[in-house]
């Protein structure tokens, strides 16, 4: 299959087209940032379900960790921008549209648009560096953990 053949099937699937109504409602709608007035960040984590089909697209039909890296990157930035407390989060959230940008990222990156490509590339790396920091800080808590609880027990048990 050549590659304008290959770009035709992947924008015909019935995927694609799942992806363009789910993002089509969640934010040309609002209803991410209605979603998002759950209190506790249920609404927000509810809507970064819907995320997941840009996730399971990017990852096992076009291939590219990069391009997911970059989708969790603007997903988990919706996510944390709607939670921020007293309503500020929320207003966010009607401006952020991470959806429609996961579309362009997937749209530049099927059509090999240079800049959606550096972007995503920019993005990724973003991702990998937050990851990295967090697999760290939970390493970090967990020893400080062990820590506080073998000198309490010390204290506790001489």
């Amino acid at each position: 299959m050549t590659k304008p053949e290959r770009k035709d099937k992947l924008k015909q699937s019935k995927l694609y087209g799942t992806m363009q109504v789910v993002s089509n409602y969640l934010d040309r709608y609002y209803l991410d940032g209605i979603a998002g007035l759950i209190p506790g960040g249920i609404g927000d984590a509810v809507t970064a379900l819907f995320s997941l089909i840009h996730v399971y697209f990017s990852l096992f039909k076009l291939r590219s960790i990069p391009l997911t890296l970059a989708i969790l990157n603007n997903t988990l930035r919706d996510v944390f921008l709607g939670m921020i407390p007293f309503y500020v989060g929320d207003v966010i959230d009607f401006f952020h549209r991470a959806n429609t940008k996961n579309m362009a990222l997937i749209d530049g990156f099927i059509n090999d648009d240079k800049a959606i490509i550096k972007e995503v590339n920019r993005k990724s790396v973003q991702s990998l560096i937050a990851i990295i920091a967090f697999v760290t800080a939970i390493f970090l808590l967990l020893w400080l953990l062990v820590e506080i609880a073998q000198t309490i027990g010390s204290a506790i048990f001489s």
